[in-house]
């Protein structure tokens, strides 16, 4: 995860990609929820204080993602920046299409031993991601293909309102129905 986040956000920086910044924007914060995971998982606080706390952080952290790609996206639409062919993001994006279902099922699976609304919100955000990295891959593979440079920001226009929900799931506490 932390070479999937440093690399999507490093590719979208010098690519100037909308899409790969909501990409890789996503993939941090789904780091960081699962450092709480593991955090709620060794410490001996109440539960359900841990949880709550996890998903309220991870909220804020989608709804601030969601306002930046959106801001990203129209400016690069309005011509103040181009986003450029990243095969390495590509790449990244290829990736996570393949491993990230797999991670959500083995975390769905182990959220159900466990019984940890934690767990499950963070199966749902590695589904969102698998889901994120296709929309953004159609985005940087049209722009790579065609060279259709708007391709790039409407993908990730196209990803906000994912990223929204997913954070709107989280500060009610549940996992998105998306997993």
């Amino acid at each position: 995860m932390i070479g999937e986040s440093a690399i999507s956000l490093g590719t979208a920086w010098t690519a100037r990609s909308p899409s790969l910044l909501a990409f890789g924007g996503d993939s941090t914060i789904e780091l960081l929820s699962a450092i709480v995971v593991l955090w709620r998982f060794r410490t001996h606080a109440a539960q359900d204080q841990s949880e709550n706390f996890a998903t309220r952080i991870a909220a804020v952290l989608l709804f601030v993602l969601a306002a930046y790609v959106a801001i990203i996206s129209v400016t690069t639409l309005l011509g103040h920046s181009e986003a450029k062919t990243t095969f390495l993001g590509i790449s990244i994006l290829i990736a996570a299409a393949a491993v990230m279902p797999l991670l959500a099922k083995e975390k769905r699976t182990l959220s159900a031993v466990t019984g940890s609304a934690a767990l499950r919100a963070d199966a749902a955000e590695s589904t969102l991601c698998a889901y994120l990295s296709l929309v953004a891959l159609c985005g940087l593979g049209v722009n790579a293909i065609w060279h259709v440079t708007w391709a790039d920001p409407i993908a990730a226009l196209v990803i906000v309102p994912l990223i929204v929900r997913e954070g709107w799931e989280a500060i009610h506490g549940r996992a998105c129905s998306c997993c």
